[in-house]
């Protein structure tokens, strides 16, 4: 539900550049209307921290709130706000709000108050949010490149805007590539031979996918660019199945 509000709260932050960039989202279109889109805001994120209450967790009261403040952060158009138009803010919120944030508060969650178990910061967990993180990083560069011209008329200097779109793109491919190599690697080492088959096979296997998905990647066609941000949130959740085996 909390995503819900920072989707929210990012369209209504972005109608001027929407309109260049993404012209049939529902808000821009006409689909809703402000107050709709407003009032969707407030009641996603009220019935969002009342689940969370009621389930008397306090990880995951923390991790919505943080959720919250960093949804707004990074798109509302205040003094010290607006993250997306800094590159290292932008990565900043994403790579706390999406990757961290999606894994710890989980893992406390489940660990202490439904388990009811001591919590223990396992391997498999270190490596979730390390995973976590790197491609919060990688989709932090590679969101705004289908949107550059829309940011450059409206003073958003992404990182696409300032490094273009080339290099962005080679560059997130590249930090990718490495954190598959190296946990393909790490699976050498696991002491479970299953574990250790499916680790470097599994990260093998969708490292080179992904190389080779970036190579058909017109980056003069933001249909293209836009496939390719989705294929990476696609191997992004793969790897919440393949984490399971790191050993």
């Amino acid at each position: 539900m909390m995503n819900i509000f920072v989707v929210a709260i990012n369209q209504l932050s972005d109608i001027a550049i929407d309109k260049v960039n993404k012209p049939n989202l529902p808000l821009v279109s006409g689909d809703i209307s402000i107050g709709e889109a407003i009032a969707i805001a407030v009641i996603s994120t009220l019935t969002s921290l009342a689940m969370g209450v009621m389930l008397r967790s306090p990880p995951l009261v923390i991790a919505l709130i943080l959720r919250c403040i960093l949804g707004a952060a990074y798109s509302i158009d205040l003094p010290l706000l607006r993250w997306k138009a800094s590159p290292l803010m932008a990565a900043v919120a994403i790579v706390i709000g999406t990757g961290i944030n999606n894994v710890l508060p989980y893992f406390l969650h489940v660990q202490k108050y439904v388990l009811g178990r001591p919590v223990v910061f396992t391997k498999p967990l270190l490596f979730a949010v390390a995973f976590s993180a790197i491609f919060s990083i990688v989709l932090s560069f590679l969101k705004d490149i289908p949107d550059v011209e829309g940011d450059k008329k409206s003073g958003i200097r992404t990182l696409p805007v300032i490094l273009g779109k080339e290099r962005v793109l080679s560059m997130s491919t590249g930090i990718l590539l490495m954190a598959y190599a190296s946990a393909a690697l790490a699976g050498v080492f696991s002491p479970i031979l299953l574990c250790k088959l499916v680790t470097m096979i599994g990260h093998s296997v969708l490292g080179f996918i992904l190389w080779s998905k970036a190579q058909t990647v017109d980056l003069s066609n933001a249909k293209s660019t836009y496939s390719f941000f989705i294929f990476i949130f696609q191997l992004y959740y793969t790897e919440f199945f393949l984490m399971h085996f790191v050993r």
